[in-house]
């Protein structure tokens, strides 16, 4: 069953930084085995190694300050970056006869990712030199930290502007503002100080390919999740929306769009029963843009259910909307006044239980649609390859997971893996001072749009693979 939470627990505390250097020569030691042991990544490869190489020179002899903002695809993202900065940067060094100390980064990471990997791995990542922060407020005690650790700190910091991750490796979710405001309140301090250190942000791109493309294992897996949703069978009566470059591959769609529509429709059904939401009228004539309005149609509405409950008004994007939720669950379940849990009265006690189990369930809306937030309807229309379709049944495995009140990870292995990272061109924030002083929220604007941009330049093409 699904991690549920069933108890108001005492709040969730900030989790200070407290790097210790044998920590990470011990992780750094144990990684490659684990990598094997947790994953199916079987190689890491990295791309312009020696732009950090530089970037770490000028920084341990105090010529700048930057920011590493990477992709966040998927779960394993973290021991890429490790790989990165513990192999990759150091070996390129090496070539390039730049002597580095030991290269390390501070990073930030979400406070709830301890309540379901386990209060161990917040304690690690402490020791790592890890911030955490809750996503769905203004953290100013987390906030605080991290604007001091860039400002001051011993590493550089490193941070995924996407948020959480979107399941997808070609396409990079909105990015939520908090890296680049992180990097002018880096120059704001420099400047202070009277430091001259330009400021950088690093765009670090991330994606994963197969190495054999894994067509029967999705096959079997459409085949399992058909079965699961009562689908099961031939595709005599059903008519793929289109032709794709094979029959194999033109089946395997055909099945795609099959289980997408009727997982669709089961919940469109659902919440149209239970909660009133009409299905919306749809005047594209094309299958998969139909898809796509409905799809965004039943999040919103998702959202909307979950909000309502919260007593929260619609704003913002619909990452903006998941934060805010998440916020307001954790607040109903993480709770002040019972910090001294000792002193709480039965009935009191039984009462906030019931308040948090709740909540609980009001958030399964949200991370439903977390899911997918990134499905664009044609993803893999435009180019069907098997990482694409893979992407895309494992999206669906997990909608399917928690329609049956499941986890739905560790995902399903579909074959072994390898890890592409690729080192953008920095970008200067010390050069933006003048627009943040004129305006400091059109100069965090136009900083996150190009950091998305940058970031999405550094997308593999998976159709050249």
């Amino acid at each position: 069953m699904t991690n549920a939470i069933m108890r108001a627990q005492p709040p969730l505390d900030f989790i200070p930084e407290r790097f210790h250097p044998w920590v990470r020569r011990l992780v750094q030691g144990l990684l490659p085995g684990w990598v094997r042991w947790q994953t199916d990544l079987v190689n890491i490869n990295v791309s312009n190694a020696a732009v950090l190489a530089h970037l770490y020179q000028g920084f341990q002899t105090g010529q700048n300050r930057f920011l590493l903002a990477f992709r966040h695809p998927a779960p394993e993202d973290a021991y890429g970056m490790a790989h990165l900065l513990w192999r990759a940067v150091p070996q390129s060094a090496k070539q390039l006869g730049i002597p580095l100390q030991p290269v390390h980064s501070h990073f930030i990471y979400d406070r709830g990712i301890p309540l379901w990997a386990g209060n161990w791995v917040g304690k690690l990542c402490s020791r790592l030199g890890g911030v955490s922060i809750q996503r769905g407020k203004l953290d100013l005690v987390a906030l605080k930290s991290a604007r001091q650790l860039l400002s001051n700190g011993q590493f550089p910091m490193a941070a995924a502007p996407e948020g959480g991750n979107n399941g997808h490796n070609e396409i990079v979710s909105p990015l939520e503002p908090g890296v680049p405001q992180l990097a002018f309140w880096c120059v704001e301090d420099l400047v202070k100080a009277e430091q001259a250190e330009p400021v950088y942000i690093v765009p670090i791109g991330i994606q994963y390919r197969y190495i054999t493309p894994p067509w029967d294992a999705i096959d079997q897996l459409l085949g399992q999740l058909e079965e699961r949703s009562g689908i099961a069978g031939s595709l005599e009566k059903f008519a793929p929306p289109v032709e794709l470059p094979t029959a194999q591959i033109t089946n395997l769609y055909g099945r795609l769009y099959r289980l997408a529509e009727h997982l669709l429709t089961l919940m469109e059904g659902y919440y149209q029963q239970i909660y009133g939401l009409e299905r919306p009228d749809v005047a594209e004539t094309d299958a998969n843009a139909q898809l796509a309005v409905r799809l965004q149609h039943l999040l919103d509405g998702a959202l909307a259910v979950a909000e309502t409950y919260f007593d929260l008004r619609p704003k913002g994007s619909v990452i903006d909307r998941c934060r805010r939720l998440e916020q307001a669950g954790w607040e109903r379940i993480f709770r002040e006044d019972l910090r001294d849990q000792v002193s709480i009265a039965p009935v009191k006690r039984g009462l906030a239980d019931r308040i948090a189990e709740e909540a609980d369930l009001r958030m399964w809306h949200m991370r439903l649609v977390e899911s997918f937030v990134a499905v664009t309807g044609r993803y893999v229309l435009e180019k069907p390859t098997a990482d694409r379709f893979a992407e895309t049944v494992l999206l669906l495995a997990d909608m399917v997971a928690r329609l049956q009140g499941e986890n739905p990870f560790p995902r399903p292995s579909l074959g072994k893996r390898e890890a592409l990272l690729t080192v953008g061109e920095p970008i200067c924030v010390s050069d933006r001072w003048g627009d943040y002083k004129q305006s400091r929220r059109r100069a965090v604007a136009a900083l996150t749009k190009d950091l998305q941009t940058s970031l999405q330049s550094l997308i593999v093409d998976s159709s050249e693979q």
